[in-house]
């Protein structure tokens, strides 16, 4: 059963999604959630707090679902890498989480608006794209492809840009071609080609 502060934490997260950290308000927040001021400084001493629970809900919840997604697409480890952009087109043309559809990556839009990088909310973005890269690291090793930790980092690349593209230009058909060039590269890699991709 949620809780109220679990009631706080997924309001905030919607809100924080599609209008930003800054734009808004607590008041705004208690009032789609229902939740009284008095709980919400019981759990949170300033919005600051708020914005890392909503930012590390997000971040259990975003890697569970693309992992969820990749590992039912296959079990060989080499297709998992590539099924990580259909799992990505289904998420740009909002049909991955209900209610929210797609507004960009909160991780991204974090770092954004918290440009410095001693930032708690900046320093939990990074962290969470690491820990995406680590596990397309250990997909790589599963599929005994070389350099694994170079070619996830490539692969992430490709995600990110695939993101990016799918949001500032209003294009879910990113993915798409980020796959194929995924397959470029792991092929290269296969060949013993990649360095030429550094």
């Amino acid at each position: 059963m949620k809780s109220r502060r679990d009631d706080l934490v997924e309001t905030a997260l919607k809100l924080f999604y599609i209008h930003g950290f800054n734009a808004t308000g607590i008041d705004r927040i208690l009032a789609e959630s229902g939740v009284a001021k008095m709980t919400l400084y019981k759990h949170f001493r300033s919005k600051d707090e708020l914005i890392l629970a909503a930012l590390q809900l997000r971040d259990e919840r975003f890697r569970n679902w693309l992992m969820a997604e990749m590992e039912k697409a296959s079990a060989d480890p080499e297709e998992r890498l590539l099924s990580m952009f259909s799992a990505l087109e289904t998420w740009f043309l909002g049909k991955a989480f209900k209610g929210l559809g797609f507004s960009g990556c909160a991780f991204i839009n974090a770092a954004g608006e918290f440009g410095d990088q001693a930032h708690p909310a900046h320093r939990l973005a990074a962290e969470h794209k690491r820990r995406i890269v680590d596990y397309l690291a250990e997909l790589c090793r599963q599929a005994e492809l070389p350099e694994p930790e170079k070619l996830a980092e490539q692969l992430a690349l490709l995600k990110e840009g695939a993101i990016a593209t799918a949001h500032v230009r209003n294009m879910p058909e990113a993915a798409r071609t980020a796959e194929k060039m995924a397959r470029v590269l792991i092929e290269s890699a296969k060949a013993g080609d990649g360095g030429s991709a550094t």
